[in-house]
């Protein structure tokens, strides 16, 4: 397809880092994780997060957030998230399969959880019926588009320790959450007391590969073996390693978010002027939520490619990608204008 606006995960693979693939396919090295990459590449995410953090590879997203959890996890605890989370409904059952854990359901506010939300499942603490809560996972940017300020992950942080829980937060998106709040990641993660992170980029540029970081040293050693059990060490790391080198260097993360995030808004300023469009959703990264009729969806999608989020309101989502061109915008408007004055 010439341009998809269904998924960032659509996208190709940025020039440099498909570079750095190829100038990392030379002779042999050692697998798993004992080239000379991928241990020099660790200590780049752990000192981009403070330092005080163990970070490991692991091969793709939901692996990412299953090795994150099952850090944290008995099979007779429970996972708090928003009822929208890609843990909840993206990842096919994985983390409570493989933590045995129970997913508890939140209800949100636009994809993202306040404390008197959470404070509804930190309940049956010592009560030997029911799953012990034990840690909130979110994601930043959400599965709406939307991002959390670090004062409100400070506030649920705080609120999950004062139970003696942990908070999970994924990441598969934490570029285009940086590039939006125009903060180092640090900042809204380490700072504001997350436990443990899913450090992602293949929706922003990269092949394959995501980072699991553990703030917690004693839960970190358990991570190589969790690893190893879920099927997520890959054995030839170097390759995932050579991707976040050049991922880091000269801040390419950010400038790659920064850049889906402006086709995003860009996208909102165009809708904007359509007076039969609702945007639907607040636009603060790469996604851009809207209410569309039925029969405008069918017609769009025999030319360009997207997902209907809500078949029962029309909601769609559309999402912009490192790649993303004001002209791809521009001509899926006209087509969109177009068919409303013939629907007219």
């Amino acid at each position: 397809m010439k341009h998809s606006f269904g998924s960032d995960n659509h996208s190709g693979v940025h020039p440099l880092i498909m570079e750095a693939l190829v100038k990392a396919n030379k002779d042999f090295t050692p697998a798993y994780g004992e080239d000379p990459y991928t241990g020099k590449v660790l200590k780049q995410i752990e000192k981009l997060l403070g330092g005080h953090c163990k970070a490991l590879f692991v091969f793709n997203g939901t692996g990412a957030n299953v090795v994150a959890l099952s850090c944290f996890l008995e099979s007779f605890h429970s996972i708090l998230a928003p009822a929208t989370a890609h843990i909840n409904v993206d990842e096919c059952g994985a983390p409570e399969k493989l933590s045995g854990a129970k997913i508890i359901p939140l209800e949100h506010t636009n994809g993202k959880v306040s404390p008197e939300q959470v404070r509804k499942g930190l309940t049956g603490f010592g009560f030997q019926h029911h799953s012990q809560p034990r840690i909130l996972s979110i994601s930043q940017p959400t599965e709406l588009g939307t991002v959390y300020t670090p004062s409100q992950i400070r506030e649920l942080a705080d609120l999950m320790h004062s139970h003696g829980c942990y908070l999970h937060v994924d990441g598969s998106r934490i570029a285009n959450a940086a590039a939006s709040l125009q903060l180092p990641i640090k900042s809204f993660i380490t700072d504001c007391g997350v436990d443990v992170l899913s450090f992602g980029g293949t929706k922003n540029g990269l092949l394959m590969g995501e980072a699991v970081v553990v703030f917690d040293r004693q839960m970190a050693k358990k991570l190589p073996y969790i690893r190893k059990q879920t099927t997520q060490l890959y054995s030839k790391n170097r390759f995932i390693a050579a991707q976040f080198e050049a991922y880091l260097k000269n801040d390419l993360y950010l400038d790659l978010a920064a850049h889906s995030n402006e086709m995003a808004r860009y996208m909102e300023s165009r809708l904007k002027r359509i007076p039969d469009i609702t945007v639907s959703k607040p636009v603060e990264s790469n996604a851009v939520f809207a209410i569309l009729p039925d029969w405008l969806t069918a017609e769009l999608q025999k030319k360009h490619y997207f997902y209907v989020w809500d078949e029962d309101s029309g909601e769609v989502r559309w999402m912009c990608s490192f790649n993303t061109r004001k002209e791809d915008i521009d001509e899926f408007i006209e087509d969109l204008e177009e068919l409303l004055q013939k629907g007219k």
